[in-house]
């Protein structure tokens, strides 16, 4: 599953980043590693960018963007 495909409050961790090297090197910065916790906080009303909580932070991606993170449900 890839994070743009969770919903509102759904908590997720991160298994992998796919897209090209530039955008992998962005994400990454952003905050987006393997194994990190991720939340969705926010949808906007016309469903794109998304926002979500991730190790502290609050950021909005776009789906395009959310579709090259691949992500699995946490266990609580």
């Amino acid at each position: 599953m890839t994070l743009d495909k969770i919903k509102l409050e759904d908590c997720v961790t991160i298994s992998n980043i796919n897209g090209d090297n530039l955008l992998k090197r962005r994400l990454l910065d952003l905050g987006f590693i393997p194994e990190t916790l991720i939340k969705c906080v926010l949808i906007s009303p016309f469903k794109d960018p998304k926002a979500y909580k991730i190790a502290g932070n609050i950021i909005a991606l776009r789906n395009i963007d959310a579709a090259n993170i691949e992500v699995s449900y946490a266990n609580n």
